[in-house]
């Protein structure tokens, strides 16, 4: 398993597939910025394709890293998709957070032509990606994902065969829902406190010895302080996902009154133009709300 395809080089798939070449894979990769897929020829072996259906011949496994619902199923299924250039017995793996009944309909049609699909969503946002930290959670066959573990390792620290096809998907977004949360309960505690006076820094230095602690604080806290909003995870992406989580709560008649608020707030962040800015520029809205700007005390 030598000759790995990968279509999507963005903020997450250019420093995976950077690891996949560390790891002595060889890679035949399409990206519709092609500059971002010929950075990678001095990387390692490296083929530039030009569009998905030629990523896929010739390779075992091939591995997408899109944006939405509708990317993926144009990388699969539209005119130069994958599926046009598939042949039987070839591995989809799917890195992109999207939603689960698509997955689901997906693998049925794939599996149709002797196609695999597995749905591998992942926690963690660029420096995790760059630093092959990554955790996938994965559903499928399970004989298909022990047959990918060496790629998982080679892009991540852990893997989590979840069960079937669009259990990963699903894993994803109550993954996202928990960490949007925690994020405007990091800004509203933020805002508190540097309206009260309180060093920032100091209250991160505190919370992070309590039961109050969370993987958002120890990632955002840091950004927000030092007001960086650098984008690794986008605003508008988390607000796309947790779109994704409400509309499964809605299938499920489960109600989300929290995810649905963070949503609305997220909303209001990309109404003011931090969409393309790190998702912790929702604390943004705080400080104007408040009229105090969250950054260490002089």
């Amino acid at each position: 398993m030598k000759k790995i395809g990968f279509v999507g080089l963005g903020t997450m798939g250019l420093p995976m597939a950077k690891n996949l070449l560390k790891a002595g894979y060889s890679l035949r990769v399409y990206n519709r910025t092609a500059s971002k897929a010929q950075s990678l020829q001095s990387e390692g072996d490296v083929e530039v394709a030009s569009s998905p259906a030629e990523v896929a011949r010739n390779s075992e496994i091939v591995i997408t890293m899109v944006t939405n619902n509708q990317a993926l199923e144009e990388v699969i299924k539209g005119e130069n998709g994958v599926l046009a250039g598939a042949s039987a017995g070839l591995i989809i793996i799917d890195s992109s957070t999207v939603a689960p009944d698509l997955v689901q309909s997906l693998a049925k049609e794939l599996a149709e032509k002797d196609i695999e699909l597995l749905d591998a969503p992942v926690t963690g946002s660029e420096p995790q990606a760059i630093a092959a930290e990554l955790a996938f959670m994965v559903g499928g066959k399970e004989e298909v994902y022990q047959q990918c573990i060496p790629l998982f390792e080679a892009m991540g620290k852990q893997s989590h065969y979840m069960g079937g096809s669009g259990l990963g998907a699903y894993t994803k977004l109550a993954n996202n829902t928990m960490s949007a949360i925690n994020l405007l309960s990091l800004s509203e505690a933020l805002i508190l406190a540097s309206k009260a006076g309180v060093d920032p820094q100091k209250f991160m230095e505190v919370a992070s010895g309590g039961g109050a602690r969370s993987g958002m604080m120890d990632n955002k806290g840091p950004k927000i302080i030092n007001r960086d909003f650098h984008p690794n995870f986008k605003t508008e992406l988390m607000h796309k996902d947790l779109g994704l989580a409400l509309n499964v709560a809605a299938e499920m008649n489960i109600p989300v009154p929290l995810l649905a608020s963070v949503r609305e707030q997220l909303r209001i962040a990309m109404a003011k133009g931090y969409a393309e800015e790190d998702m912790c520029a929702v604390a943004k809205c705080y400080e104007e709300w408040a009229g105090v700007e969250i950054k260490k005390n002089a």
